[in-house]
């Protein structure tokens, strides 16, 4: 990812700002267009509702001109999956390993993906509730990078473990807690609420560490 700009904010925790599909070598901006433009879609109709006539339409292309870089609208599903989950992925395994304790990695991941589950919250419903019209072999793809956020946000809570930093009796159902609170982000946003992006990923922050047994003397 090219887009990541991380920076300094009050509290120790950095901020991320990561693009829900990022324009990356291996896909020229007319793909990328196409992907966008699906997202919009599947975000308004539903992935079944959604034809590939809808998708050229929002693109600013004819039908045929889809199947020139997808092969299928399962396949731009699954390219909007892929590049979501690694968007996702790796701004967790960039605030973690930025951090300068288990603590502050916990409230960095917690703050960042919660926000970008807001900022990208058509998207983020996308990846995270269409996912079952997935071929077999393509979940298990996307599952493949759900499993490297899984272990990511494990090891830090593992590592807190070890420094005294957490008090976790089921370091499992933890972290499937933390990461949902994050991801339901995407499900009941909307723009014009009365809390910000940044407020929720904040909120997500303190709440996480609540929910690690944090020790808030190192908070």
């Amino acid at each position: 990812m090219t887009d990541r700009a991380p920076t300094r904010t009050a509290g120790r925790v950095r901020t991320y700002d990561a693009l829900a599909i990022p324009l990356t070598d291996d896909v020229t901006e007319t793909a990328l267009r196409l992907m966008e433009a699906a997202a919009d879609a599947f975000a308004d109709k539903g992935f079944h509702a959604t034809t590939t006539r809808d998708v050229a339409s929002r693109a600013g292309l004819s039908p045929a001109g889809v199947y020139v870089h997808f092969a299928s609208k399962e396949e731009l599903l699954f390219s909007i999956c892929m590049r979501g989950h690694t968007a996702a992925r790796d701004m967790i395994v960039d605030a973690a390993a930025a951090a300068d304790s288990p603590v502050d990695a916990l409230a960095a991941i917690m703050t960042n993906f919660s926000r970008w589950h807001a900022e990208h919250y058509r998207v983020g419903r996308i990846v995270q509730y269409e996912f079952a019209h997935l071929t077999p072999a393509h979940r298990e793809a996307v599952m493949g990078l759900r499993k490297e956020i899984d272990a990511q946000v494990r090891s830090v809570l593992l590592d807190g473990i070890g420094r005294g930093d957490f008090v976790i009796d089921d370091v499992p159902h933890t972290t499937l807690a933390l990461m949902s609170l994050c991801i339901d982000v995407a499900r009941w946003y909307q723009p014009g609420i009365k809390r910000t992006p940044a407020e929720i990923g904040e909120t997500n922050g303190r709440l996480g560490l609540r929910l690690a047994g944090a020790r808030w003397a190192a908070t």
